[in-house]
């Protein structure tokens, strides 16, 4: 369904790295006549909103931790009362924690989870609420979730856990809500240039390893992810629902089954039908 009018976007956590490039890429794409920033530190999305301006976007920031169901209700409250409508929710707030699984509290699980799936699941019902309701109806929604929502990565239990929580709960809120003109997807990013893979600019030998899993063989930039969301969430991709689209270089394709570096193996294994 084409839409004529501009729209309104939330990107929670977006005061750095993927959101923040999430953010920018919706204000730059002309699309949107508002952008609403998020952060737990309103001063951190605040400036982020104010970048947007300059692109000619409206925005506003809003302080609020997706850990906490209140703080969740009124991001998306104060969105509609300034802006009179919510077309776009990206749930891109997350946080992990290394810890071994049998040292894992009950205050690391409840943490993690709250901020990568309870998080994401309250805002999106309460915008789902106004979506169902608004003038036309409809909307999206997008979550941002990781190859690990496949992947099982050790010592990351929770994260691990919410990610492939998160998958199923995009997949039936699709299904579901396919009739009231909402769509849900899911990005899934690997290996990418952000705050959260610090390690991988400061220690060499690890991004070598992380490296080897990666058929491309380098490490993305928010803005590669960023793309693929502004694509999903524009009209583009009106007739996608409830997909997953990795942003991973190849991680999810068994890389350790290709040639390395390109050279042909001298010999093979035959398959049998």
């Amino acid at each position: 369904m084409d839409r004529a009018y501009p729209k309104v976007a939330v990107v929670t956590g977006s005061s750095e790295g993927i959101g923040k490039a999430i953010a920018i890429a919706f204000a730059k794409s002309k699309q949107y006549k508002a952008v609403v920033t998020n952060s737990r530190k309103l001063e951190h999305a605040q400036i982020v909103s104010d970048e947007l301006k300059s692109y000619g976007c409206n925005s506003i920031a809003v302080q609020a931790d997706v850990a906490m169901e209140q703080d969740c209700i009124r991001l998306i409250d104060e969105t509609v009362s300034h802006f009179g409508r919510i077309d776009v929710l990206v749930n891109n707030a997350g946080i992990q924690k290394a810890v071994p699984f049998a040292e894992t509290t009950l205050d690391d699980w409840y943490r993690i989870i709250n901020v990568d799936l309870t998080g994401p699941f309250v805002c999106s019902r309460e915008a789902v609420k106004r979506m169902q309701n608004q003038d036309p109806k409809g909307g999206c929604i997008i979550n941002i979730s990781s190859v690990h929502q496949t992947i099982p990565k050790p010592f990351y239990v929770p994260y691990a856990t919410s990610k492939a929580g998160i998958e199923m709960m995009t997949k039936t809120m699709a299904l579901e809500l396919a009739g009231d003109n909402i769509r849900a997807n899911l990005v899934a990013p690997g290996a990418i240039q952000t705050d959260m893979n610090r390690v991988l600019q400061e220690d060499p030998k690890e991004l070598e390893r992380v490296l080897a899993e990666i058929p491309m063989r380098r490490v993305g930039s928010p803005e590669e992810v960023a793309n693929v969301v502004e694509f999903l969430a524009s009209d583009k991709a009106s007739y996608v629902t409830g997909a997953t689209y990795f942003v991973d270089g190849g991680m999810t394709l068994y890389p350790g089954f290709g040639p390395r570096y390109g050279v042909f193996p001298s010999h093979t294994l035959g398959s049998q039908a």
